[in-house]
């Protein structure tokens, strides 16, 4: 636990909103310690009330997002619906990685058939996914087994309707 200090006539966050960077600076060292603690416990504190929002509005709108996703025919990416005068923005990331010992045998196959591996595969043994949309589907059905397809975290954005402002 930290040392907790008495200052008389303590600046305080919202006193710093109105204050010169040059006063903040010549504040006492104990003063900016304490103050630096508080910002750092708000953000703290805001970062998980966001969070808990968050898991809130993933809550109401995940499974609307997932039927306008199906609704378009995928299974990620961003879709958009409405909840009143609030339209929802639901974006659901790709994260696709590969399985590195399946993919170095693609690309060693390649090799082997006089082609260059590095066409398609990144050294890193990747495949981006442009490059792997654009194979041919007999090549694509060979990649296939070594690309593990992941989600990120949905995000959500709201916004009022102007009308509703």
């Amino acid at each position: 636990m930290g040392v907790q200090m008495t200052i008389s006539n303590r600046t305080t966050l919202d006193d710093l909103r109105r204050m010169q960077v040059r006063d903040i600076a010549a504040l006492p060292g104990e003063q900016l310690a304490l103050l630096q603690g508080e910002a750092a416990e708000r953000l703290r504190a805001a970062r998980t009330l966001a969070d808990w929002l968050d898991g809130a509005i993933a809550l109401k709108y995940a499974e609307r997002a997932h039927e306008a996703r199906r609704a378009e025919g995928k299974d990620t990416g961003t879709v958009r619906f409405r909840d009143g005068a609030v339209t929802i923005v639901a974006d659901l990331p790709k994260r696709v990685d590969w399985d590195q010992d399946k993919l170095a045998r693609i690309r060693d196959n390649i090799a082997a058939a006089g082609e260059d591996p590095s066409e398609f595969i990144d050294t890193t043994l990747r495949v981006s996914e442009r490059k792997f949309a654009a194979l041919p589907e007999s090549w694509r059905k060979g990649f296939e087994p070594a690309r593990i397809l992941r989600t990120g975290k949905p995000k959500f954005r709201l916004s009022l309707d102007e009308e509703a402002r």
